[in-house]
């Protein structure tokens, strides 16, 4: 049987207003700055920029090291040990910040964090009194009071007055959204305190409130899972099964759902999540964390990781999400770290190997990859997304030979294709396209749609391939016009329907339509190349000259770049139908490979790219009623109403996505990247 686990892996609540005392989220590099570097640096304001500098392009190792530089210059500043504490803090460095901590505990800008870590550290060390104190904070954010609560209640359970603790709670006021955070650990600290049957029915509750579900998806299902695992420790296995049953009534596609029923069902001993009250503490944190986690959150979300972690530094629940983080960031060396720390018990250790085998592909460092890889799938030949990853890593090496003969050996291993295989067909498809074994790529395209009919992806390169080979024109373009009205945002769609009128010499068409492309996507070379071209042949040339040198500014490939270059010399030649000829439909087709290990190519999961957001309000009309179909999973920043654009056509159509999903009707606007929904036939 095989293994099929979604890893998308954070969730997206946006309580986005603390950024300001945060470091930046960029382009990640690794290292720390050379002791030259720094020896050069002859001033407080040379070292304080390129801090800054440092820290936009999130290198915080490099950042740390020029904080400290400036802070010999004046050990006093305030302003540069608030910096340096939130930098060596989102590098895991606890230690090193705890003397900053312990400078700034009394400055109400910075309290939030320096009295928080010191109470992580009261707390690791079991001085529980102690840690109650430190949280008392002078400035308090709606979010921070609810940390700081939840975790002096655990600190009370610590010195053993659960009673107390569960008061506290019950007293604890505050916006609507508190209740889901407060009434699971109300039932984590029953449970801790063994009141079985009060814990039961805490629980119980929590998992009937669809407001809660949608409120904080992945918490709800965190609870929902703690809950399981409970239950399961203590022989009921029906009702701890139930519990999950309960829960992804409201909210699926969670890797560690779908793990851990596994494990129940194979009656395997399970861990409870929540141990003792550091465990709790840990908890919160790891809540809060995985509710920040959206575009623009991602420093509060590895400040609250890496304090969970000093909490409890084995917790694969809280290295998964940091690995996953790092990845987004472009860490991967990073990435691997975090995986390594996963042990050979762990019901994650499986995902944690895939994904360092694509983290070492993302590291140039392709033989281990495909070593790393084949393993996998000599370990567990039934596994598909072992496969999916290592054709990724050949894909991106251009191997396309190599890649082919993987994804043939793991449509041997699909004995009845389902929907969710259509990506694994999708893939075998480009890879014999790129081969130039027409022959073999087009059933595949065909395998894909007969299993997810109207599929965007497929659509576009389906049709841009006929158009690109001068067959089934008509065919080609209804295939391609159909992905731009299921996927209007996508700026790479949009320009396959430009290019292909380019292709077939209708360069009014061409231009309008990659215009609209690169406002989607401005950063790509490829589009900007494409309008350039389309601009020449309309004779806007002082255009396409902006466009070609807009083409060449962003980095393209070698190819593309000297292609380029020779345009904005020559410009484009008279007749140009044998170049274009030679333009590949992956080339003009362009989709985004995955980084995850369950399936490619999709929105990438560790490293989510989002697409523009839309945040239009539908007005109100009547709509006729839905009935279920097909299931969907969120990128980041779509909204309700993008989606319905999207992957249905009409905005309009909201509604019914909310007729057939209840989780999500009491708060339609809170989606998580990752969280699947049923769309309406």
């Amino acid at each position: 049987m095989r293994k099929r686990i979604n890893s998308r892996l954070l969730a997206t609540v946006g309580l986005a207003g603390f950024l300001a005392l945060a470091p930046q989220a960029g382009s990640a590099k690794e290292g720390g700055v050379d002791d030259n570097d720094l020896i050069s640096i002859s001033s407080f304001s040379g070292a304080f920029l390129a801090a800054r500098a440092a820290e936009a392009d999130n290198d915080l190792d490099s950042a740390i090291d020029y904080y400290e530089r400036a802070l010999s210059f004046e050990p006093d500043n305030q302003v540069i040990q608030q910096s340096l504490l939130l930098s060596l803090v989102s590098e895991g460095r606890f230690e090193a910040a705890l003397p900053h901590m312990r400078s700034l505990k009394s400055v109400p800008e910075i309290e939030r964090f320096s009295r928080l870590g010191l109470a992580v550290d009261a707390l690791r060390n079991e001085k529980y009194e102690e840690a109650g104190d430190w949280l008392k904070l002078v400035l308090e954010s709606d979010l921070d009071r609810l940390i700081t609560s939840i975790m002096s209640s655990w600190s009370k359970v610590g010195e053993g007055n659960s009673e107390e603790a569960l008061k506290a709670l019950d007293e604890l006021e505050g916006p609507e959204w508190y209740r889901l955070f407060s009434t699971y650990h109300d039932a984590l600290i029953k449970m801790q305190s063994g009141m079985n049957e009060e814990a039961e029915k805490a629980f119980d509750a929590l998992l009937s409130d669809v407001a809660s579900a949608s409120a904080g998806p992945d918490t709800y299902m965190r609870a929902a899972e703690t809950y399981a695992a409970w239950l399961a420790s203590r022989g009921e296995k029906e009702k701890a099964l139930a519990a999950l049953d309960k829960g992804e009534t409201y909210i699926t596609g969670r890797a560690a759902t779908t793990i851990l029923r596994e494990n129940i069902e194979a009656g395997e001993e399970v861990v409870v999540p929540v141990a003792d009250a550091r465990a709790g503490a840990a908890e919160i944190l790891l809540n809060i964390a995985t509710a920040l986690n959206r575009g623009g959150g991602e420093p509060f979300v590895k400040l609250y990781l890496n304090y969970a972690l000093v909490l409890t530094p084995d917790n694969d629940d809280i290295l998964i999400q940091l690995a996953s983080l790092a990845e987004q960031q472009s860490e991967p060396e990073k990435a691997i770290a975090f995986y390594e720390r996963i042990g050979d018990g762990s019901p994650w250790r499986r995902l944690a190997e895939l994904q360092t085998g694509l983290n070492l592909a993302d590291l140039d460092r392709h033989e281990e990859a495909e070593t790393f890889l084949n393993t996998a799938i000599e370990q567990d030949p039934d596994d598909i997304r072992a496969y999916l990853a290592l054709g990724r890593v050949y894909a991106v090496q251009k191997d396309y030979a190599s890649a082919a003969k993987v994804y043939d050996r793991a449509v041997e291993r699909v004995e009845e294709p389902e929907r969710e295989d259509w990506s694994l067909f999708y893939q075998r498809g480009i890879a014999y396209e790129r081969l130039k074994e027409w022959e073999k790529a087009e059933p595949n395209f065909f395998k894909a749609l007969e299993l997810y009919p109207d599929q965007p992806q497929v659509l576009n390169y389906l049709g841009y391939s006929w158009v690109d080979m001068n067959m089934k024109l008509e065919e080609g373009m209804k295939l391609i016009e159909r992905a731009v009205e299921l996927r209007p945002n996508d700026g790479y769609i949009v320009d396959s329907l430009g290019w292909a009128h380019y292709r077939l010499g209708r360069y009014e068409e061409a231009a309008s339509e990659l215009e609209r492309a690169v406002a989607l996507r401005p950063e790509d070379p490829v589009l900007n190349d494409h309008l350039g071209d389309a601009y020449w042949r309309t004779g806007r040339k002082l255009e396409a000259t902006y466009q070609w040198a807009h083409a060449r500014d962003l980095d393209p490939e070698p190819d593309l770049l000297a292609e380029v270059e020779k345009k904005l010399k020559d410009g484009l030649p008279e007749e140009d139908r044998k170049r274009l000829a030679e333009v590949s439909p992956v080339d003009a087709v362009k989709t985004d490979e995955s980084a995850t290990a369950e399936a490619a190519p999709a929105p990438e999961t560790v490293e989510p790219e989002a697409e523009p957001e839309s945040e239009a309000k539908a007005p109100e009309t009547p709509q006729k009623a839905a009935t279920g179909g097909a299931m969907y999973t969120i990128k980041p920043g779509e909204t309700l109403w993008s989606i319905a654009v999207d992957q249905l056509g009409d905005g309009e159509r909201f509604r019914d996505i909310l007729a057939i999903n209840p989780a999500l009707k009491s708060n339609p606007d809170l989606l998580r990247a990752g969280q699947e929904i049923r769309l309406p036939e």
